[in-house]
């Protein structure tokens, strides 16, 4: 089968397209010949963090296909079932946070690839109004922004949203999901382009992340920051959000470490709050929130498998308005 294959060199300079071995699933296992599947960060982080020592590595955690092969035991699954993937394994439910999630990517299990081996208990019908493309790149950014808004954010109907940094596929399915749930949604960004681009959607509020925010907001304050910055923009988020406000945090884009000063944290009561990705159970909630409502994912660029490094080239850019994804099959 075809593959995109980091082997021999860290980052982008590793990554190539060639041939792999299609696996048989095992007891408990499907096979999906994918159609179409998702560019995330975390393919990044993987590829930088490589050396050329360690095996060759298909990347990809989201993507869509349909069943071709089912392992021994599986009786719920069949042959020729549309399917979209759930893209964590890990999970402990009693303490109801994620273990460290072991996300398919494996010497030689990610989805950019024509096929790929996964546990049936990752597998959930593909609602039948997304396209295959919809489908291929909605798992786990939609995933980490469903989490963050209503297991975590707790958001409701009337509160307002203000999502730092609107481009990227978490962001903007966050847009999406808390208008839906009659949120009020404001958001930056330093790229007047994907400004012009989110107030499309009917933001609330679109303007500069370097700009005075209270003035932009003309004073009013915000309920809930879904934060995948970090340092360059928390001391702003500080001035602009309500005394018992909610900071949600799932990213660290500018660096890894923030400086708080604690009395603006505890004085106004708030909250600040870490999520990552999501459980199967969430990730079902997710997909009936989304088919009920008929949110359909923005798609950036899809680019065929043979030009997957073009596509991270473009991620890398930080250009995009919405996911990014691979056309397989």
């Amino acid at each position: 089968m075809k593959a995109a294959i980091h082997h021999g060199r860290s980052g982008l300079d590793g990554l190539r397209v060639g041939d792999m071995e299609s696996k048989q699933p095992g007891p408990g296992e499907i096979r999906v010949r994918l159609k179409a599947a998702g560019l995330n960060h975390r393919d990044l982080f993987l590829m930088k963090g490589r050396r050329a020592a360690d095996a060759p590595l298909i990347l990809g955690s989201d993507g869509a296909g349909i069943i071709d092969a089912v392992g021994e035991g599986v009786s719920d699954l069949t042959v020729g079932t549309d399917v979209i993937i759930h893209p964590t394994i890990g999970w402990d439910n009693t303490e109801e946070v994620p273990v460290v999630p072991q996300i398919l990517g494996g010497p030689t299990d990610g989805t950019f690839a024509e096929t790929v081996v996964i546990p049936a208990d990752n597998a959930f019908r593909k609602p039948a109004y997304l396209t295959w493309e919809e489908a291929g790149v909605l798992p786990l950014s939609a995933l980490t922004a469903y989490r963050a808004l209503f297991t975590r954010a707790q958001i409701k109907a009337g509160e307002h949203v203000l999502i730092p940094g609107i481009g990227g596929g978490v962001a903007t399915y966050a847009m999406l999901m808390a208008q839906t749930a009659g949120a009020v949604v404001s958001v930056t960004s330093r790229s007047k382009a994907k400004l012009e681009e989110a107030r499309r959607y009917s933001v609330h509020g679109a303007f500069s992340s370097g700009g005075d925010w209270n003035e932009e907001l003309q004073g009013v304050k915000v309920d809930v920051i879904l934060d995948s910055i970090g340092p360059a923009t928390f001391s702003k988020y500080l001035e602009v959000i309500k005394p018992n406000g909610r900071i949600v945090s799932f990213g660290a884009s500018s660096g890894n470490v923030v400086e708080v000063p604690l009395r603006a944290l505890f004085f106004p009561q708030l909250s600040w709050i870490g999520t990552s990705m999501g459980s199967r159970e969430e990730f079902g909630e997710m997909l009936r929130f989304m088919e009920k409502h008929t949110i359909r994912p923005l798609i950036d660029r899809m680019y065929p498998l043979d030009e997957t490094l073009a596509a991270f080239r473009r991620m890398t850019a930080g250009e995009q308005f919405g996911n990014i994804g691979l056309r397989i099959g």
